[in-house]
């Protein structure tokens, strides 16, 4: 496979980069190691890295596509404040990482089973130092409120796929996240009825 192979592309990395960037502005450190879980394509983290050049960036995956993606991208954007991908499971018990000043995981939480998001916030709420964030996007249920027509669809089409799959209860993700010392502190609405919702490190 040549370099050039390897990159992965995603049409809803390019739409959405921009929003979740004015987001992330209002709530990353000024300096310090940000993980991203589940970097798929890499086309995420490069932006953002040259976004915030005071920032070090770490991305993941589990899969060695998507790896190989990130550093084919980071290597043709000559990133000097990206590292080299980690192979990160987030359901896994231990992830090969001690640390991280902030995290961030972009449309993760719907697209995997439920132990993967036990996993991230778990995983964050050792990482994280005191006032860390974890900041997530994608879609969410919430409680009494109807799902849009739109994102009804997509969590049909996402348990069809597979049944471990779906739209998340937002409420169900904050009750986790407090086990793990996790504050709800923001929930912005975001383009294409997504969310973007950060969880401050106590």
């Amino acid at each position: 496979m040549s370099s050039q192979d390897a990159k992965l592309s995603s049409p809803s990395a390019l739409r959405n980069r921009g929003p979740i960037a004015e987001l992330l502005r209002h709530v990353l450190p000024d300096s310090g190691t940000v993980l991203e879980i589940a970097s798929g394509s890499g086309e995420h983290v490069i932006h953002f890295a040259r976004l915030f050049p005071n920032l070090v960036w770490q991305p993941s995956d589990p899969s060695p596509e998507a790896r190989a993606s990130v550093q084919d991208w980071v290597k043709s954007e000559s990133l000097a404040n990206v590292l080299p991908p980690l192979d990160v499971d987030a359901s896994a018990e231990t992830w090969p990482i001690a640390a991280a000043d902030a995290m961030i995981a972009i449309n993760m939480v719907h697209i995997s089973p439920w132990p993967a998001t036990q996993g991230l916030l778990g995983g964050a709420g050792k990482l994280l130092p005191s006032g860390g964030v974890l900041v997530l996007y994608g879609p969410y249920r919430r409680r009494g409120q109807p799902l849009v027509p739109s994102n009804a669809d997509f969590d049909t089409s996402l348990r069809a796929r597979n049944p471990e799959w779906g739209i998340r209860l937002l409420e169900d993700v904050e009750s986790l996240a407090k086990k793990s010392g996790l504050t709800l502190t923001s929930v912005t609405e975001m383009p294409a009825n997504n969310l973007g919702v950060v969880f401050t490190r106590q």
